[in-house]
Formats: C-alpha cells, sequence, structure tokens
C-alpha cells in the first residue's frame, strides 16, 4: 500500500512537472512568432544625412520658445565650458553621538 502511494505521488508531481514544461513551449512558441512580426514591422528606414538634418530642423523649428531657449542656452553653456568647480576637498565632522541611538542612551 505505501509503495502503490509513493508511486503515485511520484507520478502525479513528474506529470505536473511535463505538463508545466509543454505550457512554457507553448507560450515561448507564441511570443516568438509575436517577436518575429514586430521585428518586421521595426525594420529601420534608411534615410540620408540630408534627410536626418532637414528632419531635425523641423523638430527645432516647432519647439516652443522655452524649448528653443534652453536648447540655446545649453548649446552657450557647451561652447563656453561653463561649470561647476569643484574642490576636490571631502570633509567629514565625526560625532560622538548620533540621533539613531539618542533614545536608547538618553543618559549620555
Amino acid at each position: 500500500m505505501a509503495w502503490s502511494m509513493a508511486g503515485i505521488s511520484v507520478g502525479v508531481v513528474f506529470t505536473i512537472l511535463l505538463l508545466l514544461v509543454a505550457v512554457l513551449y507553448v507560450f515561448s512558441y507564441i511570443a516568438a512568432g509575436k517577436a518575429a512580426k514586430s521585428e518586421e514591422a521595426a525594420k529601420p528606414k534608411v534615410i540620408t544625412g540630408a534627410e536626418y538634418i532637414k528632419s531635425k530642423q523641423a523638430d527645432i523649428a516647432s519647439a516652443s520658445d522655452i524649448d528653443q531657449i534652453a536648447i540655446a542656452t545649453a548649446i552657450y553653456l557647451y561652447t563656453a565650458n561653463q561649470h561647476d568647480e569643484e574642490s576636490g576637498i571631502l570633509t567629514i565632522h565625526h560625532t560622538d553621538h548620533t540621533a539613531w541611538h539618542a533614545e536608547l542612551n538618553e543618559h549620555l
């Protein structure tokens, strides 16, 4: 009786594992089919350099005033090489008591 119960339980476990593997294969097959269709639709359009520049000029021309100001400021700061100067000095102040243990050590 015990051996038959052990055999049935092992059989059930392996059957469930085989079903899980089959389901995963079916899902991967479906996903691969959808990926192939999306790759065909996502093929890049080859454009020349002049077409690219014209499209970017049209994007800039259609930008709002604030966007154009931001672009002009960024270009100016980049060409003028203006940026924050960092000192390179790291200052750490050590204290004997930190806030996280202040409640535990109120007598200090």
